[in-house]
């Protein structure tokens, strides 16, 4: 998966890299644009207000204050605006009374790695008034991004781009809906306004506009592969517009001499995490785009260690607070009104804003161990310029899995010492066991080149499930009764889990919601489970007796799953009560290169009545296991499970 975004990137950056040698670079001081208002300075990284209402009285008593918030009001109905946002005003940027004016913009290239791979090629940055750690790239380099990334020109599904004055629009054509999802930056407000922010960021080839399949399930012939996309049919709402008013996060865009800068970081949280594509880091010396710096740390940490400059501290600040308020997705059932606000009340702020990168680092992990706690959120690096600080903090969600995981696995190991089969017959019945969510193909069509189905290893699931299929449909099986053990499933990818329930229930159908912009739909797939470019009955096994067994370390997909079971009312849940989990994962960084992930605004959702129902509490058993052993004792279980029909 890694290697195909990287392609793909490669093919952008080398349509989009522009000479450093345009007015105003290479260290020589811009000349003044006549259409460009005047900057000021920003204030210190300390300088805080004395009240939230302070704040908010200077932005109201300024014209361009009160423009930025009736379009923001107007574009964001719908959609509460976090609260004491307006506060950052008066440590970000520049003051909203102040109009913007000549800056002095340099630009140099450098390197670009898809994690640690050399891409072979340069990436140009602008940096502005001296900030060398805080880069700005140009929306030609973003017109690019875009068509690479969400386009497909082989399909039409295309972005355009055009400027007027003070404002960038892109269009995006896109061919599943037949609409135009505009979206404009207007670089005298700071605002980044979306028609429909879903549509605008859809993923190509995606069946919806919140579809969860990434697998390519299509062979060269344009077939269907592995799995089947069902026309909608199902509930769609399309969202809200949405309006990300950078001004009152004290960010920055740049009009001048032509060019129109957008930093770096505000690009990767608005465009490239929401898709789970990685995010860009710089390091001062290289441009890395990565999910996680772990992965690429000898090249991220080669750079020295050291402080931020001023306008990196407060611009990081507020990007931080922005791509929070809006991307994650348990703020209104953690009572945030904003970021701003909850590092205030914990007392993180000051570090976050301080010159200690390891402390302002080290708060960033505290938000996720101990004011977070939705197992889903996670830690992955410090930032290049802490160093790969050794520092530990106990998230208390993730504590309380790993401990219920422990006693599971324990149970497991007394009746398997040498490792639980992912298939197994006992008797009549048929158990298929693995711990987390996962295929080794990306694409669909690669499955169809395994010859011999025992050759899938159990480490994949999707492979496991066809040579499970293969057992149980074979001439002559003993198989009435089919259980899926996700007793120590701690979750993983959404590919696999939608190939697993279309084998149990036919049709595949996830439901899921966008918290941000109101965005709900239902994406339906079938399954190929006996590879024979069929999709029919024979590709399930609805016409057994399903069960599925969980515990309360059965989370994320190892909780979605049951969850659709249990809607289904086909499928008998044993064990005990799952350990929710329904945001979707969205890796992200800070603006100075922390690197970790939330739960997103995206939350997995179950359709009933017309209404999607959230299933972050669980799912709750139709009977109850009592004890982790009499998960792993099958001979009874085998007996036990015979008796419920």
């Amino acid at each position: 998966m890694k290697k195909l975004i990287s392609l793909t990137l490669v093919s952008a950056l080398t349509l989009s890299l522009s000479a450093c040698g345009a007015s105003g670079s290479n260290g020589t001081a811009a000349s003044a644009s006549a259409e460009t208002p005047a900057a000021t300075e920003a204030p210190a990284a300390t300088e805080v207000p004395e009240t939230a209402e302070t704040a908010s009285a200077s932005a109201e008593e300024t014209p361009a204050a009160e423009e930025s918030a009736a379009v923001t009001e107007t574009a964001n109905a719908g959609r509460e605006v976090p609260e004491g946002a307006e506060e950052l005003d008066a440590v970000g940027a520049a003051d909203a009374d102040s109009t913007k004016g000549t800056h002095e913009i340099t630009c140099d290239s450098f390197p670009v790695y898809m994690d640690a791979e050399d891409a072979g090629m340069k990436l140009d940055l602008y940096f502005v008034d001296g900030a060398k750690d805080l880069p700005y790239v140009d929306t030609d380099f973003c017109l690019e991004l875009f068509n690479d990334f969400l386009g497909n020109e082989s399909t039409g599904d295309t972005f355009s781009m055009e400027a007027e004055g003070p404002v960038v629009t892109f269009t995006r054509t896109n061919t599943m809906v037949s609409a135009s999802g505009p979206m404009t930056m207007d670089f005298d407000n700071d605002i980044i306004e979306f028609s429909d922010y879903n549509l605008f960021i859809q993923r190509p080839g995606s069946s919806t506009i919140l579809d969860t399949v990434n697998l390519n399930v299509f062979d060269e012939k344009g077939e269907p592969a592995l799995l089947l996309k069902v026309d909608d049919g199902a509930l769609t709402r399309l969202g809200n517009e949405l309006v990300f008013p950078l001004s009152d996060y004290g960010i920055d865009l740049i009009a001048q001499d032509g060019k129109y800068l957008i930093p770096l970081q505000t690009i990767s949280d608005l465009f490239l995490a929401p898709r789970n594509i990685g995010d860009f880091y710089f390091n001062g010396q290289t441009v890395i785009k990565s999910s996680n710096v772990t992965d690429c740390s000898d090249l991220y940490y080669s750079a020295p260690t050291g402080e931020r400059s001023e306008a990196l501290t407060n611009y990081g600040y507020g990007e931080l607070c922005m791509m929070l308020d809006y991307f994650y997705g348990f703020r209104d059932t953690h009572k945030i009104d904003s970021f701003d606000e909850l590092f205030k009340n914990v007392g993180l702020k000051e570090a976050l804003l301080g010159n200690d990168v390891v402390e302002a680092d080290g708060s960033i992990y505290r938000l996720i161990s101990d004011f977070l706690q939705d197992g889903h959120s996670g830690w992955h690096a410090f930032s290049y310029l802490s160093g790969p600080v050794d520092y530990k903090a106990t998230d208390r969600a993730k504590t309380r899995v790993f401990d219920s995981l422990d006693r599971q696995k324990n149970a497991r190991k007394e009746f398997y010492p040498d490792e639980v089969p992912g298939y197994e017959e006992v008797g009549n019945t048929a158990y298929i066991t693995f711990d987390s969510f996962s295929h080794d193909y990306m694409n669909g069509e690669d499955y169809y080149n395994v010859e011999n189905t025992q050759d899938f290893p159990d480490s994949d699931t999707i492979g496991l499930i066809i040579k499970a299929h293969e057992m149980i449909t074979r001439e002559n099986s003993p198989i009435e009764n089919v259980v899926l053990d996700l007793s120590t499933n701690t979750g993983g990818m959404d590919n696999a889990a939608v190939f697993v329930i279309s084998w149990f229930l036919g049709d595949a159908s996830l439901s899921q919601t966008d918290n941000m912009t109101g965005a709900m739909c239902t994406s339906t797939y079938r399954a190929d489970v006996n590879r024979d470019r069929v999709f029919d009955e024979k590709d399930t096994v609805a016409n057994k007796n399903l069960f599925c067994m969980i515990s309360p370390c059965s989370f994320s997909c190892g909780n979605l799953v049951p969850c659709v079971f249990k809607d289904s009312g086909k499928v008998t849940i044993l064990g005990r009560t799952s350990a929710g989990g329904s945001c979707s994962v969205m890796s992200v960084s800070s603006a100075w290169g922390t690197s970790f992930q939330i739960s997103s605004n995206q939350r997995m959702s179950f359709l009933k009545n017309g209404s999607f129902y959230d299933i972050d509490r669980g799912a709750d058993p139709d009977f109850v296991l009592t004890s982790p052993e009499s998960y792993y004792d099958r001979a009874s279980l085998t007996e036990y499970i015979n008796s419920l029909h």
